[in-house]
């Protein structure tokens, strides 16, 4: 049996979600017996704003299609906040119009967002409030806490780290986000969201942030991982991932 090919839709100065989506399901090939291979198509992305978000929006359809030529199994579009700049529920629009281009041409591939993989994980842990970080500026964190919260889940407190280049959100530590979240409130909340944003690595804090404050932690490489395997009818066990991927969910 060939290998089961993920496919990336990511921004061009994204190097986060090729080396963490990778790491997560290379995790799961020691317990599980299927085997993935990874493959990318980018859209032009220097800095976060909503400008360039938009821009670079408009650049997915190409990908979508330029990826399916490669005959991958599941698809993951992997900027969250492109999508949430978007409007309200555009990751649905979103994942529906890329799918028809897969299909469109003869090579029919299920479409994530990860946007709608976190929005879906949150729901999926039975989490009804979450606090939130973000590598983002004010304006962006404020606009993604109002799409969570337009999606039916509270969000309690919330930090905007406010790091505009897109290649120092990837030199973020991942070891200073337990010191992030000992700072913030989280007694009222269900679950930690510590990265929403698949730029901003989290991968090596999460069994850390979990044992810190006893709650689950989602990330959004996590939820799109989780997602990619919903959506290809597999277990989601893998180890390292924190709750979501408990293999429970």
């Amino acid at each position: 049996m060939r290998p089961i090919r993920i496919g990336q839709i990511v921004p061009s100065s994204n190097v986060t979600m090729e080396t963490e989506i990778p790491a997560l399901l290379r995790a799961r090939e020691m317990v599980a017996p299927e085997r993935f291979t990874f493959h990318s198509s980018r859209m032009r992305m220097k800095h976060v704003t909503r400008e360039e978000l938009a821009a670079m929006d408009a650049d997915s359809d190409r990908c979508a299609l330029e990826l399916s030529d490669a005959r991958v199994d599941v698809m993951g579009y992997a900027c969250l906040v492109a999508i949430m700049s978007m409007g309200h529920g555009y990751h649905c629009a979103s994942a529906e119009r890329l799918h028809g281009v897969t299909a469109q041409n003869d090579a029919a591939a299920p479409v994530i967002t990860s946007a709608g993989a976190l929005v879906d994980g949150i729901r999926a842990i039975g989490a009804r409030r979450v606090a939130v970080v973000t590598p983002y500026m004010k304006p962006l964190t404020e606009m993604v806490v109002d799409y969570i919260r337009h999606e039916g889940i509270e969000v309690g407190d919330y930090r905007a780290l406010e790091i505009s280049d897109n290649l120092a959100v990837a030199a973020h530590d991942p070891m200073d986000l337990p010191g992030i979240v000992a700072g913030m409130d989280v007694s009222d909340v269900d679950a930690i969201v510590l990265s929403a944003c698949v730029q901003m690595p989290s991968l090596a804090a999460i069994s850390t942030v979990e044992a810190q404050t006893r709650k689950p932690v989602i990330t959004a490489a996590a939820a799109t991982v989780w997602a990619m395997l919903r959506a290809l009818d597999l277990p989601t066990r893998v180890p390292g991932g924190g709750t979501l991927l408990s293999g429970a969910y």
